[in-house]
């Protein structure tokens, strides 16, 4: 059975950073490609960002582009997001997604001042 377990979540200031994580287990989480996805209230789900299985490339929506690094280690089945420069508008409940494939329950993330 596919798990994803997301951490990390909370209550930060603009310009504030998080890292979140997600533990993968039930499937071989080196070969798949792995997404984080949001949902911000009242919104559908967004894509955030992207990291591949294989060669480890990464891509990122543009409203997080230079301020959010997706990584991953493999050995640990985790994946990361780290959170640099937080907007108001990055409220939301974040998930990992296996790509084209179930995601986790979320972990929330709130900015405000």
């Amino acid at each position: 059975e596919v798990q994803l377990v997301e951490s990390g979540g909370g209550l930060v200031q603009p310009g504030g950073s998080l890292r979140l994580s997600c533990v993968a287990s039930g499937f071989t989480f080196s070969i798949y490609s792995m997404t984080w996805v949001r949902q911000a209230p009242g919104k559908g789900l967004e894509w955030v960002s992207r990291i591949n299985g294989g060669d480890g490339r990464t891509s990122y929506a543009d409203a997080v582009k230079g301020r959010f690094t997706i990584s991953r280690d493999n050995a640990k089945n985790t994946l990361y997001l780290q959170m640099n420069s937080l907007k108001p508008e990055d409220t939301a409940v974040y998930y990992c997604q296996r790509f084209g494939g179930p995601k986790g329950q979320g972990t929330q993330v709130t900015v405000s001042s």
